[in-house]
Order: C-alpha cells, then sequence, then structure tokens
C-alpha cells in the first residue's frame, strides 16, 4: 500500500529544494528550515514504518 503521508513530504521537500537552488537561497531562509523540518519528519516516519514492519 501507498504511504500518502511519506509521498507528501517528499514532495514538499523535492519543491522546495528546487526552489532554493533556483534562487540561491542562504540557509537561514524559512524556504531551508522548512526543509531540515522536513528532513527530521521524514527520518521520524521511516523508523516508525520500519518498527511497524518488523512488529
Amino acid at each position: 500500500m501507498a504511504d500518502l503521508y511519506l509521498k507528501a513530504l517528499e514532495s514538499e521537500r523535492k519543491a522546495l529544494w528546487a526552489t532554493c537552488r533556483l534562487k540561491g537561497l542562504p540557509s537561514d531562509t524559512p524556504e531551508r528550515q522548512r526543509i531540515a523540518v522536513l528532513d527530521e519528519l521524514l527520518a521520524e516516519h521511516k523508523v516508525k514504518r520500519k518498527a511497524k514492519r518488523q512488529g
């Protein structure tokens, strides 16, 4: 079954990253900070998914 939450997070991250690269935004901008938050959410979700599969 598709993990829609994971896909939504990854999609948002890709879009933000493309914008940041295109505009050359520094790391202290809200967009780059949101990417950092998304990275944390992705990591947490993947750990939960892995634990769910094993348990």
